[in-house]
């Protein structure tokens, strides 16, 4: 199987069985460029920056949490995981499931921001009522 045989559905598929962290070894910043084009749901743009945005993060730290994730993903028996495994190995941050990776945690990054900013919008309201020796 090439790199480009690993479909998009499969690698999205199996990127969300896979026990990922936003917060280990991910620039927030750099996911944000992803996050920003799921938010605005345009599939050209989202292709864009996640093909932009894989290779710097797989540099910068998310090649160890991937490899290891798939690796567990293998042992576990997911299906898919063996190809996912030797299609990351090959094609690195260059990879379809590389990608799928970035997607996913650049949705979980998206998805704790929109709580965190309900969380701030509902708690802005209170805090008035909050003795201020609490504040």
């Amino acid at each position: 199987m090439t790199a480009r045989a690993f479909p998009k559905a499969r690698a999205d598929a199996l990127a969300a069985k896979l026990e990922l962290d936003v917060n280990k070894g991910i620039c927030h910043a750099c996911l944000c460029f992803v996050s920003f084009a799921l938010d605005d749901g345009d599939p050209a743009e989202i292709a864009r920056q996640t093909r932009h945005m894989t290779s710097e993060l797989w540099h910068e730290g998310l090649a160890e949490q991937a490899l290891a994730a798939v690796r567990r993903a293998v042992e576990l028996g997911v299906p898919d995981a063996g190809a996912a495994l030797a299609d990351l190995e090959r094609s690195g941050g260059r990879s379809g499931v590389a990608r799928a990776i970035v997607r996913r945690l650049a949705a979980d990054l998206l998805r704790r921001t929109r709580i965190e900013m309900h969380l701030e919008a509902v708690a802005r309201d209170r805090l008035r009522l909050a003795p201020p020796e609490l504040n």
